[in-house]
């Protein structure tokens, strides 16, 4: 299911044809739309579209365009809007310097009052700003008392200024635009922004994508948007589809998602297997005690699975291009299974990774190198830190100061058993990059630096 963040079906653009659009969307697999005011009347339409329509849901609020001839009177019908059982938003608010079809004083003024209303309601705030950031920076900073929520729509500035936007922990979508010919820059802007804060929206009946440029947009055309953000992240649709609505869910409140933890689950062309949740680290990066969540896939296992529940989970592996043991536990937790399981996608010929802690010995009480041989093509092992007593601080073993040792011997008996070998670090305040490389050459293995707070 894919959900469109950023719609005007209210406009007189759908007057005719309203159900039909509707129905492309449904064929599109688009589950949700949010219906988002503009006005007083645009939102009581909103409102009267959600209540209409199953898929569609409202968001209320008025235009920073129209700020200026906002009455009291005005205001308060809108804010009578608010407790109506679909509204899940507040906006569309904010600055736009770009028309001045109002005065700075009086967007900002609205612009508060918006703020304040989505926050006494806890409701996520749906942010307009065109050539104005340094003020809706300053403004959105003042009520970012563990409040604010929102989503910066149809996005169109400089790195720079969507990383302050991330920074008070907004989503940001982007629309049209985005597949334009020209927009290398924007594309080049939305690599900077992590894909787990990332929407999907059309601003239809506006900014409709390359393919369509010319004519109305609908939400439908989500599909033409949906293949460019898989390419400026190099993940497949079916990753953007899912990781945009798990982020819609968590914003707004709509949309299915999986709280169930997933035994295999895909992300690009290779597919992952979760065999446990326990880890013999406790990482002061690693977020599985509080947010099991990867890439929309939810790994919170309630339960270990067997040998035979892995493999069903696996199901007819020749699709992938490889079999990951990676979840959010360490592998080697549950050797036996891990064996068992790539005996099995050996003998279907598939190519197998291992992600690993590298305290497979110290967990198992044994040398367990060997036991791998001829079944694992590729092992990923995280150093983390260039002394023993700072992975001590960082990682926080089980282990306590045998930790690291074992870890370096791991290492070398992998180089010496396993076809490809790789260290990994995280690249956190306070690890020097440079000297983890150069044990990391010491020991004729490859390097990689992974991102912070960036998995899967």
């Amino acid at each position: 299911m894919i959900i469109d963040t950023h719609a005007h079906l209210d406009f007189p653009d759908y007057k005719a044809d309203l159900e039909s659009v509707l129905s492309r969307a449904k064929e599109a697999d688009i589950g949700c739309i949010i219906n988002v005011g503009t006005s007083l009347a645009s939102s009581k339409k909103s409102v009267t579209l959600a209540n209409r329509f199953p898929p569609v849901y409202a968001s209320i609020g008025i235009h920073p365009h129209d700020a200026s001839k906002v009455s009291d009177q005005d205001w308060q019908a809108l804010e009578s809007l608010v407790n109506e059982p679909k509204v899940i938003a507040v906006g569309e608010t904010g600055l736009d310097y770009y028309r001045n079809r109002s005065p700075h004083d009086d967007q900002q003024r609205i612009f508060h009052k918006h703020l304040i209303l989505a926050k006494r309601h806890n409701l996520p705030v749906i942010i307009h700003c065109r050539d104005a950031s340094d003020d809706c920076l300053k403004i959105l900073d003042e009520h970012k008392n563990g409040l604010l929520k929102g989503v910066v729509h149809c996005f169109s500035g400089t790195a720079e200024v969507v990383k302050k936007y991330l920074e008070l922990g907004l989503y940001v979508s982007f629309a049209g635009p985005i597949t334009f010919s020209n927009a290398n820059s924007l594309r080049e802007v939305a690599k900077s922004v992590p894909v787990e804060r990332l929407l999907l929206e059309t601003d239809c009946p506006f900014l409709s994508p390359q393919q369509k440029r010319g004519e109305r947009n609908e939400p439908a055309y989500l599909s033409f948007i949906i293949p460019v953000l898989a390419s400026i992240y190099g993940l497949s649709v079916s990753d953007i589809q899912r990781i945009t609505t798990f982020n819609a869910h968590i914003l707004f409140g709509i949309g299915e998602t999986e709280y169930e933890g997933k035994i295999a689950y895909a992300i690009r062309n290779s597919l992952y297997v979760n065999l446990t949740n326990r880890c013999s680290n406790m990482c002061a990066f690693c977020m599985r005690e509080t947010y099991p969540i990867v890439k929309g896939h939810h790994l919170g296992l309630k339960k270990e699975p067997t040998t035979e529940e892995v493999i069903n989970a696996i199901g007819d592996p020749g699709s992938y291009n490889e079999i990951v043991f990676c979840g959010y536990g360490e592998p080697t937790e549950r050797l036996d299974v891990l064996i068992a399981v790539a005996q099995f996608l050996k003998s279907k010929g598939k190519r197998i990774r291992l992600d690993t802690n590298g305290h497979g010995d110290l967990i198992n009480g044994r040398s367990i190198i060997q036991e791998l041989k001829g079944l694992i093509d590729t092992i990923c092992i995280s150093l983390n830190a260039e002394t023993a007593e700072k992975y001590e601080e960082i990682c926080k073993p089980v282990f306590g100061k045998r930790a690291y040792p074992a870890l370096i011997q791991f290492i070398k008996d992998a180089k010496q058993t396993i076809p490809n070998v790789q260290v990994s670090i995280v690249d956190v305040p306070g690890v020097n990059v440079e000297k983890c490389e150069g044990i990391a050459r010491e020991l004729g293995v490859d390097f990689r630096v992974r991102n912070y707070n960036v998995l899967g």
